[in-house]
């Protein structure tokens, strides 16, 4: 039986997603774990854990404060400028009540930085939509007191039900094409790996920002064709190489200055591995 450890208060915004939903599964068996859904859901209306939040209409103050969380980790999604709006409001939370937010960011916050991988110190700097706001919301949590926030940038996030391999079954079957891209050098996660590492930084009370991705790199195109390949799907897949530049980029976030320890870290063939059992 394991013991649940009663010292932190959890709340996971948007625990209906994927990977917010494989946190929480992660963690409700050690700490008090509560999530947020945004669309109704007979699933989750049944356990008592999970509150309906609609992050257009709703106040996330009346969540926070009936559960009255010690650890918010925001996993949202939604409009980028209600998301902007909710974490300014969060912000306030965090500072005023001295509890710690874990949020999860992205490897497009470095999207305009072509020419080599970024590492946790690096300068953001974004080209895309979405790299610009997801900049914006870690921009304000790095003005609160820094042992209250943790950074987690994911490059792409893949494993065996998540929602890119199943798109990539969808096009497989219909005889659509996967799009490929040549010239993208990237590292990668799995769900599962990603779920343990914040299990990990929870328990050690680290702070800070963190690259969770893969340890080494690997090109887009050969990577999605490997993974196909590990499917042995009945169907030929259709590739469809898509060139956003002439020379390699890079989208990758590398580990360097706080590396987890090694039973956390991750290769791109690890999660090759994992994907053919």
């Amino acid at each position: 039986m394991m013991k649940r450890e009663d010292k932190h208060r959890i709340l996971i915004l948007g625990a209906s997603g994927f990977l917010g939903g494989s946190i929480y599964k992660e963690l409700c068996s050690y700490f008090r774990t509560f999530g947020t859904y945004s669309t109704t859901n007979k699933q989750f209306e049944k356990n008592h854990h999970f509150f309906q939040y609609n992050i257009e209409e709703d106040d996330i103050y009346e969540i926070l404060d009936f559960v009255k969380p010690t650890i918010i980790i925001s996993s949202l999604r939604g409009d980028f400028s209600k998301q902007v709006l909710v974490h300014q409001h969060l912000t306030e939370y965090v500072f005023t009540n001295k509890v710690k937010i874990i949020f999860i960011s992205s490897a497009n916050v470095f999207d305009a930085y072509i020419k080599y991988p970024s590492y946790e110190y690096d300068k953001t700097y974004s080209n895309s939509v979405y790299g610009h706001f997801k900049i914006k919301i870690e921009n304000m949590l790095l003005r609160l007191p820094k042992k209250q926030v943790v950074i987690l940038r994911l490059p792409m996030v893949f494993g065996s039900q998540s929602p890119r391999i199943q798109e990539i079954i969808q096009f497989i079957k219909s005889k659509e094409p996967i799009e490929v891209f040549p010239n993208l050098i990237m590292n990668v996660t799995t769900y599962s790996k990603v779920t343990q590492q914040i299990h990990y930084l929870i328990n050690r009370n680290k702070y800070g920002v963190f690259h969770l991705g893969s340890n080494d790199l690997v090109h887009h195109e050969d990577f999605i064709k490997e993974i196909v390949e590990s499917l042995e799907l009945k169907n030929a897949p259709i590739y469809k190489r898509v060139y956003t530049t002439n020379d390699d980029r890079y989208l990758a976030v590398l580990p360097k200055f706080k590396k987890l320890p090694k039973h956390l870290q991750i290769s791109t063939q690890d999660i090759l591995t994992n994907l053919k059992l």
